[in-house]
């Protein structure tokens, strides 16, 4: 049986674990020691200025997967809008509803959160995500271009 719980500041060592595999899945090379692992999650969801939310899909007491999502304002006129930045359902738990079990907890975060959007993001190549969301009957959006600046160690400069 899975259940789906907010992120707590004891989760971190189970996500640590979670998000390397992730990390592995998307072909990234560097990984920090677990321990700074951890310090940054905890930075990132339960520090005095929480970067992100998660919610956990738990298999009794071996975590199966994680929504980490942001809140942006404005969205239509002054409501928010949740950000699902990262969904992601471990290796041995995929093809067994988690991903669609945490696609309904995200929905019904951002209903008692007053959201009046839901937006996300896949990489074009990543197949498995698009028949994902289309088989819950999910639409594309056509009209936004996603861009990305990424840090190359020199910081961040905008262009002259």
């Amino acid at each position: 049986m899975i259940s789906i719980n907010p992120a707590s500041p004891g989760d971190g060592l189970a996500l640590a674990g979670l998000l390397a595999e992730m990390d592995d899945f998307y072909g990234a090379s560097r990984t920090e020691p677990v321990d700074e692992r951890v310090r940054q999650i905890n930075d990132a969801l339960f520090s005095g200025h929480p970067a992100a939310c998660a919610l956990l899909a738990w298999d009794g007491t071996r975590l199966a997967g994680m929504a980490a999502y942001s809140f942006l304002w404005p969205a239509v006129g002054l409501t928010r809008s949740l950000y699902l930045k990262e969904l992601y359902v471990g290796a041995g738990h995929r093809h067994q509803g988690v991903g669609k079990l945490l696609m309904g907890a995200v929905f019904e975060t951002a209903a008692r959160q007053g959201c009046s959007r839901i937006e996300w993001t896949t990489d074009t190549g990543n197949a498995g995500a698009q028949a994902f969301y289309a088989g819950l009957g999910l639409p594309k959006h056509p009209s936004k271009v996603f861009y990305r600046v990424q840090d190359s160690g020199a910081g961040f400069q905008v262009p002259r």
